[in-house]
Formats: structure tokens, C-alpha cells, sequence
């Protein structure tokens, strides 16, 4: 197969906007969480919104309203709630987040994995998390982070 010096530089464009696309998309999410989660502020969040905002938590009500009372909650219930980013990572029109997230301090807290699918535009539109609780002793000593 012959290439040319057009196709090459075509498809190192590509990948080098997949890239841009994928860096952009993780700092979205990390400031959206941040602002959310850890700093309660709805307002600051919800500028990454995209155009419909999908929730496949089954105890969290869709769109931004949805979050927007999620946030309300923690505020109330839990103000001092923080959650740790340990990972991101980006895939396509993906980011997934590996979390500590502690409700109270002085407890274990949970460890959380959240997925998001952002669009072209790099607004979220789309949520999916999972949570397991930290025991307070575990079967190895591999810790969860």
C-alpha cells in the first residue's frame, strides 16, 4: 500500500484533533465534578450541559434538574462531602472517573467509577456510575485506589 505525504498528514491531523478532543473532554468533566460535587455549585457545573443530559442512575432523576437536586442534597445533608479524582480517562466520546468519595469525614467512604459521554461539542450528556462502599477490612491488602 502506497501513501502519500496528503493521507499521512491527513491522518496525523486526525489523531492530533482525536487528542485535543479527548484532553478537552477529561478537563470538562474534572471541572465540571469539582465544581458539582466538591464545591456544590450548580450554576458553575451546569455550563456543561449539553443540549440533553441523559441519567441512567436509578435513584437520580434525569437532566439538569436532576443534578441540580443532587447537589441540593449534598448541601443539606452532607456539606462537607469531597470527592478525590485518583483517575481519569478518555476514550472516544467518553471519560470514566475513579473516585473516593468520602460523605463525612472521619468515614471510609466509597469508591465510585463514573462515566460520562460527552458530545461533538464536548458537553456532557450522558451519565452511568457504579459505587462500592470501602469495608473496613478487605480480603487482600491491595487497597481500592
Amino acid at each position: 500500500m502506497k501513501f502519500t505525504v496528503a493521507v499521512l498528514a491527513a491522518a496525523l491531523f486526525a489523531s492530533t484533533a482525536n487528542a485535543a478532543d479527548l484532553e478537552r473532554n477529561k478537563k470538562n468533566v474534572v471541572d465540571f465534578y469539582e465544581k458539582g460535587l466538591n464545591q456544590k455549585d450548580f450554576a458553575a457545573a451546569a455550563k456543561y450541559f449539553g443540549a440533553a443530559y441523559i441519567q441512567h442512575n436509578p435513584v437520580a432523576a434525569d437532566g439538569p434538574e436532576g443534578f441540580k437536586g443532587f447537589v441540593e442534597f449534598l448541601k443539606a445533608k452532607f456539606p462537607q462531602s469531597k470527592s478525590e479524582i485518583k483517575r481519569v480517562f478518555a476514550e472516544g466520546d467518553y471519560v470514566i472517573l475513579h473516585v473516593h468519595a468520602v460523605r463525612e469525614p472521619g468515614t471510609r467512604g466509597a469508591a465510585i467509577v463514573d462515566i460520562f459521554r460527552l458530545d461533538a461539542d464536548g458537553k456532557i450528556v450522558e451519565h452511568w456510575d457504579v459505587r462500592q462502599d470501602i469495608p473496613e477490612k478487605a480480603a487482600n491488602n491491595n487497597g481500592m485506589f
